[in-house]
């Protein structure tokens, strides 16, 4: 699916790709979170910003 609209590209990013995915379980985090909420690590990454290309 490849989104046109930059207005509706924001809201995806702001929804969907603006996370925070722990290193050592893999659950999402908000992008403010500094440990995770599930496992109390405090190794987090951002989430991948690229759009899967089908």
């Amino acid at each position: 699916m490849v989104i046109l609209d930059p207005e509706l590209m924001k809201i995806v990013e702001a929804r969907v790709l603006n996370k925070k995915v722990c290193r050592r379980c893999g659950a999402l985090n908000p992008p403010s979170a500094t440990r995770c909420r599930r496992c109390r690590s405090d190794n987090l990454r951002p989430k991948k910003k690229e759009v899967s290309k089908k």
